[in-house]
């Protein structure tokens, strides 16, 4: 009798994990039926749909959302996403940047992960070291420029400068600034970043901006009191860097022809035209 009894025992000690494993796959099934369905679906994969995919990857559908630029309104996951495993290998449901972007320079570099790490959030580039071709073919206005004038910004990687795709670093991070008083919108106003000595300036330029790199020109301007120093610097330097106008631009005939005759330079009598009438050859 005994024995009968632990014979029973043994057996329901065996079925009951058998039993718990069918309970659970009862429940499994109550409670996320979409699951089930779902991978029924992979022996078909047409019965797959882009609403599927956010059932299993929410966190990616999120950054679609988000940052997914063109490839949210352009394209749907399976535009991309060719199947599901185990239907198709892993190996095989990544597609390749070029299945799609061809025609341009850009798109025949390669290494597209080198500035686009995320393809779900394609335009948020984190760029590595030492970059110069990639942003070329994007740029390549940038590119004409530091070529046609070629300085020390020429002889760097864009990322030297740019450690961000759209991050312009401020100029006095490598540069000292020409006087205590400028800033980094200051060094912008003459200096093209991409063509920094091909210095440029407005109509606006103030004459306290000149003064930062030619500062005994505009202390003896100032110090004359003459109507010149009432003039911002771009009134007669305007057309360049360098510039210099002849005297008769704004000055016509100031003296008698006799004079003029003897001396037709102004400056054989006016030593400089920042201090135009205080300092004269005698």
């Amino acid at each position: 009798m005994s024995m009968l009894r632990a014979g029973k025992k043994k057996s329901v000690r065996m079925l009951l994990p058998l039993f718990l494993l069918g309970l659970s796959v009862v429940i499994m099934s109550m409670v996320m039926p979409n699951r089930f369905i779902l991978h029924e679906g992979f022996a078909d994969e047409s019965q797959l749909a882009n609403a599927d995919c956010i059932k299993c990857h929410a966190a990616v559908q999120g950054v679609v959302d988000s940052k997914g630029a063109r490839h949210k309104t352009a394209v749907g996951c399976l535009d991309c996403h060719k199947g599901h495993p185990p239907m198709v290998s892993k190996d095989k449901i990544i597609p390749v940047c070029a299945d799609c972007h061809t025609g341009k320079p850009h798109f025949e570099i390669g290494g597209c992960k080198t500035c686009h790490s995320d393809p779900h959030a394609p335009l948020e580039m984190k760029l590595a070291v030492n970059l110069t071709a990639p942003c070329l073919s994007c740029h390549p206005a940038q590119g004409q420029e530091l070529k046609d004038v070629p300085t020390g910004h020429s002889k760097l990687f864009c990322t030297t400068c740019h450690k961000a795709h759209r991050d312009v670093p401020p100029c006095m991070k490598c540069h000292q600034p020409h006087s205590a008083e400028q800033t980094d919108k200051d060094c912008t106003v003459c200096h093209p970043a991409h063509q920094p000595l091909t210095i440029a300036f407005g109509p606006d330029t103030p004459s306290n901006q000149c003064a930062a790199c030619h500062k005994g020109i505009f202390d003896t301007l100032t110090a004359a009191g003459t109507k010149h120093s009432a003039l911002a610097c771009v009134t007669c330097h305007k057309e360049k860097h360098k510039y210099v106008p002849a005297c008769e631009t704004c000055h016509g005939a100031p003296h008698p022809a006799g004079m003029l005759a003897q001396f037709p330079q102004c400056n054989m009598c006016h030593i400089s035209a920042h201090s135009l009438g205080k300092e004269v050859k005698k």
